[in-house]
């Protein structure tokens, strides 16, 4: 008997699948504009109030700073150039201007305001001569021989207006922008000298010098200009009077030069000072 054989028949299931998602819809909640406008206003007003806090601490702690430079020291040094007049020597030499330069160091204190100070300089001028009287070269005005008191002899060899000078000054200065007029009062000492042969043991063949050693007094008159926080111009100008020009040693008893005129010494001189620090 045959056998049948089976029919295998394919079944085929669809599944629908459904997604959902859920959307959440939030209302809008309008905000009134005069709220943003204060806020920001608000925000404004702090800003304003704190710069004008900054700058009240500014101006507070820049008057700090003044009221303590008031108080302090500034100290410096001071070089330049200058023109030399004086009255005794315009009758010996055709050069009526002696040039030299000068070196010092000057302190300065701030008193009542921030603008007026008083300085304290001290200078040292070296003078260029203008004339050179020497008898073992030539025939001077001056040549010959000279006696002290006791009657010893003193033989002219050398003289020139080459000499160092000092000076001590107190000036009031005042501060306008960069300018600073100053008026002052100064004394000096020049030291001139004056060459002899001197006697030694009765014999005449030593070499010594009479020299100057007067203290003048006088004033000046000046002007400053500040070109940078560290540097400053100098221009100035001083007068002496000198009474009795004299010129001496001590070991002889003599005076060569005395005289109970008085002479007149002017000098401009130009310089620039330079700010150390301050104390």
């Amino acid at each position: 008997m045959a056998q049948e054989k089976r029919k295998v028949d394919t079944v085929y299931v669809y599944e629908k699948v459904v997604v959902y998602d859920t959307i959440y819809v939030d209302k809008a909640i309008p905000l009134k504009p005069t709220n943003l406008l204060s806020s920001s206003l608000e925000i404004k007003e702090k800003e304003i109030r704190d710069r004008k806090q900054q700058n009240i601490n500014k101006k507070e702690l820049e008057k700090q700073i003044e009221k303590t430079s008031d108080t302090r020291f500034q100290y410096g040094i001071r070089a330049g150039i200058g023109f030399k007049n004086v009255s005794w020597a315009e009758n010996i030499s055709s050069k009526r201007q002696q040039f030299g330069e000068h070196i010092g160091i000057w302190v300065s204190k701030n008193v009542f305001t921030p603008q007026l100070s008083l300085s304290l300089l001290a200078n040292v001028f070296y003078w260029h001569s203008t004339f050179n009287f020497d008898a073992t070269k030539e025939d001077t005005p001056i040549n010959g021989f000279y006696f002290t008191e006791d009657q010893q002899p003193l033989m002219f060899q050398r003289f020139n207006n080459k000499h160092f000078e000092y000076v001590l000054q107190l000036k009031a200065m005042y501060e306008w922008k960069r300018f600073r007029p100053s008026v002052g009062f100064s004394i000096n000492k020049n030291i001139y000298k004056m060459q002899f042969l001197v006697p030694e043991n009765q014999i005449l063949n030593k070499l010594d010098d009479f020299k100057s050693n007067q203290i003048n007094i006088g004033f000046s008159l000046g002007l400053q200009y500040q070109i940078s926080s560290r540097f400053l111009i100098d221009l100035e100008y001083q007068y002496y009077k000198i009474n009795h020009f004299s010129l001496k040693n001590t070991s002889f008893d003599f005076d060569f030069l005395k005289t109970n005129n008085t002479f007149a010494e002017s000098k401009i001189s130009l310089g620039v000072s330079y700010i150390i620090s301050g104390l």
